[in-house]
């Protein structure tokens, strides 16, 4: 029996197997697909790349991985990406502890044991005193029903199941449902090639630049020297990225020392439009607005069609309410002739055809059909395992009307299962690697202590819940529908959920931090 079993070899999976190797624990990962990289082995889609800054993304553990590896863009792209996780896996030897191609079907506590029983696809089980969950955010991809698929002559797949071989994309005809992050990057590639790029869209997203570029030598020897620093800067930003708040309100400046600001975001590159915008845009629906009016004229004066312009601008989530996707030349596709925009709330699909997609409007002849529709975020990866604590209490049950955690680490009933990227986490919110670095060292240092049965309270549990949803309440996001609060999944009709820890990176860091100086504070410790 192993000390701690893992599931997921992703960025936050092969951290904790380095943790727990590092702190005498005997670990061993369960991943499902064949090769380790979570995220970036399965979205392999044209055009995926980083949206973080590539060396504000980086594991900041060891400085002779600093040393050896170099990125070649701010913004590395899925290949890149995925290189550097698997030289991560064979620099630290990780890889004799990983299974691969195994998906677990089921965890079940056993209280008289003090473990877990683990179960995978190919029928074989492991036993752990840990459980650590590392499934990632946003690993369930949402596939919504589109009747007469299975008729349709050509091929189609969810961008999060990319197919391993080439795809070709020059000169065929091309479909793509979904404009949030995953939809742009692609969208943007296909254009280049496509004889035809046809984009279903339902709901429009804001989009703010990217503005890559490469990375050169001088450049590269600047971002090691000061690494220790970017890191540091990350920890203390909201979340967890190089952009920090602007402490003034867009309500109280001058309308025009706003705009100037907001024209200096939007000329910086990464998340700085989002993440370093005057403290109000997110929480006050009027400083929202004067934002969402910039963006909306920005996009007004890159699409020639006036009418494709306004489909573009989103009528129903200010500007940073959902996730902001970042662009390189987005907007710019709709001026080109081999692309059509289609809007789903004016002409709704109705089906698939073997020769491919009819909408109230008429008929879309395409030879591929990609669905860029997101994921069953957060809770999404949790519900697909049958998880099962004391008494054999089902984790979906318990969470049926929204998650329930404790730091989003712990859930009461469920003893020595810790999350690393789940709901109430302020990974899920966040730089993904900086709070995943930070939680993966905090649950570590608490296994590390020997404790045979650790289990939040359900007091505690009930106190941080109430916590996130007041963090939540003040926030603009959670009046909006998206996965942020669970409501972008098919079928979902529920009222909006609090997924996400929203008090920032910083304030989570002390919460943990005073909760592990009091004896790890609201844990029962046998």
């Amino acid at each position: 029996m192993d000390d701690v079993l893992i599931i997921g070899a992703g960025m936050s999976g092969l951290y904790q197997l380095h943790r727990c190797r590092r702190a005498g624990l005997s670990a061993h990962v369960v991943e499902a697909g064949d090769d380790i990289g979570g995220t970036w082995y399965w979205n392999r889609y044209p055009g995926a790349r980083f949206d973080s800054e590539s060396y504000s993304y980086a594991y900041s553990f060891s400085e002779d991985l600093l040393d050896e590896w170099r990125w070649s863009e701010h913004f590395a792209g899925q290949p890149e990406v995925l290189g550097y996780l698997r030289h991560v896996a064979d620099r630290f030897d990780l890889r004799r502890d990983i299974t691969l191609g195994v998906r677990v079907t089921s965890a079940a506590w056993d209280d008289g044991e003090r473990c877990w029983t683990v179960a995978a696809d190919d029928g074989s089980t492991r036993r752990a005193r840990y459980l650590v969950l590392a499934i990632g955010a946003l690993s369930v991809p949402n596939l919504p029903p589109l009747p007469g698929i299975e008729r349709f002559g050509g091929r189609w797949f969810h961008t999060a199941q990319w197919p391993r071989e080439p795809v070709p994309l020059d000169g065929r005809r091309v479909a793509v449902i979904g404009t949030g992050a995953t939809g742009v990057q692609l969208i943007q590639e296909a254009a280049k090639t496509a004889a035809r790029l046809t984009v279903l869209q339902r709901t429009p997203n804001w989009c703010s630049p990217l503005r890559n570029s490469p990375i050169d030598n001088e450049t590269h020897a600047s971002l090691r020297e000061h690494a220790t620093e970017i890191f540091e800067r990350c920890r203390d930003t909201f979340g967890g990225f190089l952009h920090d708040t602007d402490r003034r309100k867009a309500t109280v400046v001058s309308p025009e020392e706003r705009t100037a600001f907001y024209e200096e975001l939007y000329a910086r590159p990464g998340f700085a439009l989002w993440m370093g915008n005057f403290r109000d845009v997110l929480v006050d629906p009027v400083a929202n607005a004067t934002l969402s009016t910039f963006m909306a004229e920005k996009i007004r004066a890159r699409v020639h069609d006036p009418a494709v312009a306004e489909r573009l601008i989103p009528h129903n989530h200010g500007y940073g309410t959902r996730r902001v996707p970042l662009e390189s030349g987005y907007y710019e596709v709709y001026n080109q002739p081999n692309v059509e925009l289609v809007d789903l709330r004016e002409t709704p699909i109705v089906e698939a055809t073997p020769t491919g997609i009819t909408t109230t409007a008429g008929h879309h002849e395409v030879d591929l059909i990609v669905f860029a529709t997101g994921f069953d975020a957060v809770t999404g990866p949790f519900d697909r395992i049958d998880i099962r604590g004391v008494d054999g209490a089902r984790l979906a049950e318990h969470w049926a009307d929204g998650p329930l955690t404790y730091l989003g680490l712990g859930t009461a009933g469920f003893p020595n299962m810790f999350s690393i990227v789940g709901p109430h986490n302020a990974a899920a919110f966040c730089n993904m690697p900086r709070c995943i670095e930070h939680n993966v060292e905090w649950v570590t240092d608490l296994l590390a202590l020997g404790h045979t049965r650790i289990c939040a309270t359900a007091e505690a549990q009930a106190e941080w819940t109430a916590e996130c949803h007041l963090f939540a309440a003040r926030m603009l996001f959670s009046k909006t529908d998206s996965w942020f609060t669970g409501r972008n999944s098919p079928g979902r009709d529920e009222q909006r959920k609090v997924l996400l820890y929203a008090g920032g990176f910083p304030t989570y860091q002390e919460r943990l931090a005073e909760v592990a100086a009091n004896g790890y504070l609201g844990f029962e410790l046998g």
